[in-house]
This record gives structure tokens, C-alpha cells and sequence, in this order.
């Protein structure tokens, strides 16, 4: 295992952050942007940031490359210039480390018995990934475990020293349920040798073979998985299935119950897995506007500032990941909510603006800020996520992913109503909870929002997700539209200020 934490990789962090703080003490005057009134925030503003972010020059802004040193150089800057601080107890100034473990898969193969007797899959039908640099495992038995926990959300069987094959489709028992990244390590924690998710239409299999020996991140500090792990395509499942004397459809259907525990196959695998393993540390950028009448209360503002990086092939015309609207757009919102906040009349309660990295490989800089928090959570009133905001139009109804407590319902529902703004309350946007950074605050109590148009109007939204999203294709033009993200904007400058006047909201949500 390379541990990344060379002489020379020292002097390059040394430096950097000496970068840094020299961005920070050459806008440590008075803000620049001053903004009286709360001016309004103009599509124009919005376009000059993600343009740069979103720029070529920052490579898609992948974590642990020079697009994150241009993005954070950047956002601190911005940051600066509109009048906030370094968050006190951060580990640098400015700056949050968060250590990263990358995984990239070599080589992976199974030889499987059904019965005894030697069964082949196919070279399409499996992917393996192996948690150290060589893994080689024998006679494992295989267990089919459903959706691979119960109603309550608790592992639902015996699956130490076995080979776990599990259904990708989030479990039916409820949306606040693990989704399948957390049920797959929930069998890993349980002593599981290896996990097999069988896709689904949700995650097409052309594109899980396109992904094979891509790199994975996780948290250094988080349990590593099992010792191997992979996918199985929906014939590859039903072909095992079968031959191990099941019927996969009424396997499917019996896992939906509450109460399932899993069924024994007469499987066994022989799992070898090759693996180049890098650790490495990214940042989650950290800024602090002090409050004039501190209570001990916070609000706080965050965004994912990290994107996918060179993404296509050497072949490709567009190699880059650029992520303009997921999430250049999010960071363009939180900077001019900044100068905002920190330009006019201060608000009562300090406020927190957070940039984290890696969301984009399972929320990783969000959960990390959780468990590792510069100021208690149990002081964050709120946390206000921003995230993919350039979607909708001027007009579009307003959405709150993780409504339902009345008290900040009601706070969203009076500014948004202040603006002429309607509500969206169908819960459509429900759908995308887990899968934005306020789930990781929300897992340790915090209340979270994601407030805005961009998850009201869902054909819009769709239509970015099963097109540009996640692609070279994400790039700053004069197809995004700005209007409702400008919108949002000043909604959220106004939700900050409410939550944040110590008068108007008790900081409870009672």
C-alpha cells in the first residue's frame, strides 16, 4: 500500500496551504461586496463563477488533483473578499483534511460450484473488486440475502465467512432505510467475505462495465468493506439462481417481507481479486461569519465543491468532467449568499458556510464534517444544503427536501411566501434525500433542508439526470438556466437571516 506522504508530497502540502493563507491575509480587509440591502443576486454573478469553476483549467475538480488546489484557492478568495473568517478549530485555516483511501480495481475472478459441480457465468456477467492489493479467498458458501437487512434495518442473517449476494433496489421498507452503499457495508461489518449487489435498471449494467477498474474513495477512517465485493448482471443472478434450484422472481418477492432471513445456496465461489491502492488527503473548505449577538446557536450553510475530474477515455474528444450545474452552480450560490450576509446588516447567530469534498463518491466530505464537527452539532439550528441549483426557471415553485418538522416548515413557507413564491408539497423531492450531503448531518440529528426549484420541477430535473449529468456534457452554456438559481439565491440569503435572528426563530425549531 503506498501511503502518499512523501518529502516531496509534504513540501507540495506545505506550500500549499502557505498559498492559502496568503489568499486569506490579502482579502483580510473590510469586505469588498458590500452589499446593501441584500441587492438581489444576478444570473450574471451566478454565470461569472461557474464559468471559472466549471472551466477547463480546474480538470472537473476532481478531489486530490490541482483542480481541487485552483477550486479551493478560489472559493477561499471569494470567501475572504466577502468578509468571512477561518472557522476556529479547523485543522488549517480555511481548510478541513479529510484522508481518503482510492482503490482500483486489476484483476478479478470467480470459479463457481453449484451443487459441486463447476458452474460458468460468462466473462459479462460479474465484476469484482478486491478490498487489499491481492485477495484470494476458497469455498466460500454463498447466501442470498434479499435486500440484506429486515423491516427495523438490521442485517437480516447470518452471513459471517459467506459470500452475500444482495438486491440493489433500495429496501421497501421504507425511505429512511439504508440505501444499497450502507446495506452492503452493513454486511461487510457483519463478517461477510464478499458482497454481490445484482443490478438493476437503476444502475444499467453496460455502464457498471464501462466503470470496471475505475477508482473507488473512501474515508481512511471508515470500515474498509469486505474482503471482496462486485456485481452480478440481472442474468448473470437469475442464471445462478436457477441453477442453485430457485425461482428468482419469487426470491424477489419473498425479500420484501419485513420479516425475511435470507435463503442458503448450494453455491460455493472461489474469489481472487488484484487491486493498486493509494491513500491521499482532500479538504473540505471551512469559512465563519461571527454572529453581532452569538447564543450559542448556528446556522449553516453547505455544498459539494468536488465534481468527477478527466472522466472519458484518451479517445474522447471532451475528457472532462466539468459538473457546471452539479455543483459549480451550488458554490456559485453559497459565494454570493456570503457577500451577502457578510456585506449587509450582520445577523444575530454566527453562520457557518461548509464546501465539502468528495459527495460525489457516497457524501464522504459531509460525513466526515459529522463526525469530526468544528463547532457542536447540536448547535447547528439548521444546515442549508445547496446543491445542482441550475435546473429551473424564474417561477418555479419552491420544494424542501426534509420537510415535515412544522416549525421549519413554517419559516420556509414565510420567506418563500415573502418572495411571491409557491410551494411545491407533493414530496417528489423526497426521492433524492439519501442522496445529497444533508443526509450525513441528518443521520447525526442536525435538521437539513435543501430548499428550492431545482427539485420542484421534476421532468427538468430528469432531463439533466438522464442526460448531462455525471458527463463531459455538464459544461457552463446558455442552456442552464439561472433564473430560478438566482431566485433560489436570495431565498436562501433570506432563509439565513431568519434562522439566524435570535428574536424570530428560538434556534429549537420549537
Amino acid at each position: 500500500m503506498c501511503n502518499g506522504h512523501g518529502i516531496g508530497t509534504l513540501m507540495q502540502t506545505i506550500k500549499f496551504h502557505a498559498a492559502i493563507a496568503a489568499v486569506a491575509l490579502a482579502f483580510a480587509a473590510p469586505a469588498t461586496f458590500a452589499m446593501a440591502d441584500d441587492a438581489p443576486v444576478t444570473e450574471a454573478q451566478l454565470a461569472d463563477h461557474i464559468k471559472i469553476l466549471a472551466g477547463d483549467a480546474f480538470e472537473g475538480r476532481a478531489p486530490g488533483t490541482d483542480g481541487e488546489d485552483r477550486t479551493i484557492a478560489y472559493v477561499v478568495g471569494e470567501w475572504a473578499r466577502a468578509g468571512l473568517e477561518p472557522a476556529s478549530g479547523s485543522a488549517t485555516p480555511w481548510l478541513q483534511p479529510v484522508p481518503f483511501v482510492e482503490t482500483q480495481a486489476l484483476t478479478g475472478t470467480a470459479k463457481l460450484k453449484v451443487n459441486g459441480r463447476d458452474f460458468a457465468l460468462g466473462d459479462d456477467g460479474l465484476i469484482l473488486t478486491g478490498r487489499d492489493a491481492s485477495v484470494a479467498l476458497a469455498n466460500v458458501p454463498a447466501i442470498f440475502v434479499g435486500y440484506g437487512i429486515d423491516g427495523t434495518g438490521k442485517v437480516n442473517a447470518d452471513v459471517k465467512g459467506k459470500l452475500a449476494i444482495m438486491l440493489f433496489d433500495n429496501a421497501p421498507f421504507g425511505e429512511k432505510l439504508p440505501r444499497y452503499r450502507e446495506r452492503r457495508q452493513m454486511l461487510a461489518d457483519a463478517g461477510a467475505a464478499g458482497v454481490l449487489v445484482i443490478a438493476t435498471d437503476a444502475v444499467p449494467w453496460a455502464q457498471l462495465r464501462e466503470s470496471l477498474g475505475s477508482k473507488t474513495v473512501r474515508l481512511a477512517s471508515a470500515s474498509a468493506g469486505a474482503p471482496v465485493s462486485g456485481f452480478l448482471s440481472i442474468e448473470a443472478a437469475d442464471a445462478l439462481l436457477t441453477k442453485a434450484g430457485q425461482n428468482s422472481g419469487a426470491l424477489r418477492a419473498a425479500a420484501k417481507s419485513r420479516n425475511y432471513r435470507g435463503i442458503a445456496l448450494p453455491v460455493s465461489a472461489d474469489l481472487s481479486t488484484t487491486s493498486s491502492i493509494r491513500a491521499f488527503t482532500s479538504n473540505n473548505i471551512l469559512a465563519k461569519l461571527p454572529g453581532a449577538k452569538p447564543d450559542g446557536k448556528a446556522v449553516l450553510f453547505l455544498g459539494h465543491w468536488d465534481h468527477l475530474g478527466i472522466c472519458a477515455p484518451d479517445s474522447a474528444e471532451d475528457r472532462i468532467c466539468n459538473g457546471a450545474v452539479d455543483n459549480a452552480s451550488g458554490i456559485a450560490v453559497l459565494i454570493e449568499v456570503a457577500k451577502r450576509l457578510g456585506g449587509g446588516v450582520r445577523p444575530d447567530r454566527d453562520i457557518y458556510f461548509l464546501a465539502t469534498t468528495a459527495e460525489e463518491k457516497g457524501l464522504l466530505g459531509a460525513h466526515y464534517f459529522a463526525d469530526h464537527p468544528v463547532v457542536p452539532l447540536s448547535d447547528i439550528t439548521v444546515a442549508l444544503n445547496i446543491d445542482t441549483i441550475t435546473i429551473s426557471p424564474r417561477g418555479t415553485p419552491v420544494a424542501t427536501i426534509g420537510h415535515g418538522k412544522p416549525a421549519y416548515d413554517a419559516v420556509v413557507r414565510s420567506v418563500a411566501t415573502k418572495f411571491g413564491r409557491k410551494l411545491d408539497e407533493d414530496g417528489e423531492a423526497d426521492a433524492f434525500v439519501q442522496r445529497q450531503d444533508g443526509w450525513a448531518l441528518g443521520a447525526k440529528g442536525v435538521t437539513s433542508l435543501m430548499v428550492g426549484g431545482s427539485f420542484s420541477d421534476m421532468p427538468l430535473l430528469e432531463k439533466f439526470l438522464e442526460g448531462d449529468y455525471h458527463g463531459p456534457g455538464d459544461n457552463f452554456s446558455d442552456r442552464i438556466p439561472l433564473g430560478g438559481a438566482a431566485e433560489d439565491a436570495d431565498l436562501h440569503v433570506a432563509l439565513g437571516r431568519a434562522f439566524a435572528d435570535t428574536k424570530a426563530w428560538s434556534g429549537t425549531g420549537k
